[in-house]
């Protein structure tokens, strides 16, 4: 006789799905294949949508853009082998931007005894740990579930980074028991109370105080817009950190914190506190900072706190409850500090001066899109000569709504990751910026958009080559060299994918197909090349 299975088992694959449900997960990104079939069972029974990407790649830079848009986060599912290595420049994306992602393969069940298997490589496991927080193999059930609780209790509480488990093809169609109920998650460590109480004597001490706010400081925005009001603090932002401070804000610099001259601006200060940024290549483009003022370092990383530039305060905790903490001591003893708004106008003229004659002709168009959006608008973009310009003058009157692959810098990220973000976020405009080349990495993903039926405008730049590299081969006196490649008729292929596509002549009409697309039925292509200008 037959030993009868307990109701409530069925194949693991679908238990997982069951498991992400039940923690919170409402969306997957993914491509199914023949080895992860099982992962596709109990989907739709979970109640979880899925969106079919049309490449790994976009399916990782889909699940990136969801988690940057709702906070919560983002779940790809990908085959063995081939699969994985096609999502592994998302992941280390996610990774360099502190993204929490979650991807989830196939892999096969005997590598060392067999080989020449369908999708065989060397180190599965091995290959996604290079750009991943960790890369487990889970050989049970149970472990497949204490991995997926591992992931979400380290998004919660820690450095939110990707994280990658495989689960064997045989594993994952084996019955299995339901997961565990769900138990509380952790919370980000806080910072020490002397430390905040150290961080406040020198603050109020200081008479001229100077924050920088990265990307890590966006949930602290209102408690650092009332600490730099209490104080006349100066600041400055990372790209990332964007909007943490009012963009009009009289005593903020901006994005300028990669402009050579904003060093001896630094200089000035009596004080530096960097919150949630890494001070990093990225962020200064030089080896220093340029302060000569004792720096205060806050982080949720340890191993941030030092990396770049040594502090002489060294704080980890969470950067939000960190600044909410260090107010509540400063507001009822502050008094203004004494730096001179007019050097700071006049920075933010001279760095925007110097960001129109690097790459000239964008600005304006910029600063007629900024005045034209919606408060509400969130924005994607790409590795292109536009967003270069926009992510430093294009101001933000909130945090957390332009996003860029900052850190690892890779090209095709923005079209799929704003069909993430639009999928998590439908409420809101997204606007996707792209260049002609970075475009063509994963133009194919406008197919995902059009069956998704979601209102997104594309703006595709089109200098009709890699002017960022060539400019670079010119400046370093080199011959510019593969810099120009064919491009197809953009309106004509968007029209092919079924988009809306257009290709304004004015700088005017460009707004206009902006705004449209907002309220259009489907994806709408505008095609821009620097001929808008005259």
């Amino acid at each position: 006789m037959a030993m009868q299975q307990k109701p409530t088992q069925k194949p693991l694959g679908a238990q997982i799905s069951h498991m992400l449900k039940a923690r919170g997960v409402d969306t997957i990104f993914g491509i199914p294949g023949v080895h992860n079939i099982e992962m596709y069972r109990g989907i739709e029974e979970a109640g979880i949508t899925h969106v079919l990407a049309r490449h790994e790649q976009g399916a990782g830079f889909m699940a990136d853009g969801y988690a940057r848009a709702t906070g919560r986060p983002g779940v790809t599912y990908v085959i063995t082998g081939p699969g994985l290595l096609n999502a592994l420049t998302p992941l280390g994306q996610a990774w360099s931007d502190s993204v929490p992602v979650l991807a989830i393969s196939s892999c096969l069940d005997e590598v060392a005894a067999r080989k020449g298997q369908l999708h065989q490589m060397r180190d599965q496991e091995g290959a996604a740990a290079t750009v991943c927080d960790w890369s487990e193999t889970a050989t049970s059930p149970e472990a497949a579930f204490v991995l997926v609780d591992r992931a979400f209790s380290e998004f919660a509480s820690e450095r939110p980074r990707p994280k990658h488990m495989q689960v064997p093809i045989a594993l994952l169609g084996a019955r299995a028991d339901a997961a565990p109920e769900a138990a509380m998650l952790p919370t980000p460590p806080v910072a020490r109370a002397e430390d905040v109480a150290a961080a406040a004597e020198w603050l109020l001490g200081a008479r001229r105080p100077l924050f920088i706010f990265g990307g890590g400081a966006i949930e602290g925005s209102d408690a650092a817009r009332a600490l730099a009001a209490a104080t006349g603090a100066a600041s400055f932002c990372s790209f990332a950190g964007r909007g943490v401070i009012a963009g009009d804000d009289p005593l903020h610099f901006g994005a300028y914190l990669s402009r050579p001259g904003s060093a001896e601006l630094i200089a000035r200060a009596d004080l530096v506190i960097a919150v949630g940024t890494e001070l990093a290549e990225v962020d200064l483009w030089r080896d220093t900072l340029g302060h000569d003022a004792p720096l205060i370092r806050v982080d949720i990383d340890a191993a941030t706190l030092n990396a770049t530039a040594q502090a002489d305060l060294a704080i980890q905790g969470d950067a939000a409850a960190f600044l909410s903490d260090l107010l509540a001591l400063v507001e009822p003893h502050a008094t203004p500090g004494k730096w001179d708004r007019d050097i700071i106008a006049s920075a933010r003229v001279r760095f925007r001066a110097e960001v129109d004659a690097a790459r000239p002709g964008i600005a304006p168009i910029c600063d007629a899109l900024a005045a034209a959006m919606p408060a509400d608008l969130m924005v994607y973009s790409d590795m292109t000569q536009f967003a270069y310009v926009a992510k430093e003058i294009w101001p933000m009157a909130r945090p957390g709504h332009w996003h860029h692959p900052f850190g690892f810098g890779t090209l095709g990220y923005a079209l799929p990751a704003a069909i993430g973000g639009k999928v998590g976020r439908p409420d809101l405009p997204i606007l996707t910026i792209a260049g002609d080349y970075g475009f063509q990495y994963t133009l194919q993903e406008l197919g995902v958009a059009v069956e998704l039926g979601l209102p997104m405008p594309i703006l595709l730049w089109d200098n009709a080559k890699l002017k960022e590299i060539e400019d670079a081969m010119v400046a370093s006196q080199i011959a510019p060299n593969a810099v120009v490649a064919r491009n197809p008729d953009f309106v004509a292929l968007g029209k092919a994918y079924g988009t809306m596509a257009v290709k304004p002549d004015t700088v005017e009409a460009l707004i206009a197909a902006v705004l449209a697309g907002f309220e259009a039925d489907g994806p709408t292509l505008i095609h821009v090349t620097p001929d808008i200008l005259g």
